[in-house]
């Protein structure tokens, strides 16, 4: 037997992280660009005079979005560039699945196909790591109940 704990493991498959809404929220984190962990793009005492353009999204604490945003920098890492930009144009810039298909002139079945690998990529890095999220309490998967 492994002696690995499996802690993390056995706690996800049981009532794992549902990794997109995980990817949601972090879109909404990284794509606020006063998220508080960047430079300001705005001169201070400037920020009020401009109106605010940014559509309303979900979006997580700053300490769940430096997690995710090192799980998805993983991507990079292991060389799967392709992955991280599919993850980056559908979560963070909110490009749907049939836009992507088009501009890559692919089918949007082939692209949720590569965009469900990168998810589970994502999901297994924040597994290993153990990561608690802040977020999980409302990322958690559950089942629905049939209503009758």
């Amino acid at each position: 037997m492994n002696p690995v704990n499996n802690n993390s493991a056995q706690q996800c498959g049981k009532r794992g992280r549902d990794i997109q809404l995980v990817l949601e929220r972090w879109g909404g984190w990284a794509a606020n660009e006063y998220s508080g962990v960047d430079y300001s793009h705005i001169a201070a005492g400037f920020k009020g005079v401009l109106p605010n353009t940014s559509k309303s999204r979900l979006s997580c604490c700053d300490s769940d979005g430096l997690v995710v945003d090192a799980a998805v920098g993983s991507l990079k890492k292991v060389g799967r560039d392709e992955d991280y930009a599919l993850i980056e144009q559908h979560y963070k810039k909110g490009i749907s699945k049939s836009a992507i298909a088009r501009k890559q002139k692919c089918s949007e079945g082939k692209i949720r196909l590569k965009l469900m690998m990168a998810e589970t990529f994502v999901d297994a890095c924040l597994i290993m790591s153990g990561a608690k999220l802040e977020m999980d309490e409302w990322t958690h998967k559950s089942e629905i109940e049939k209503i009758t």
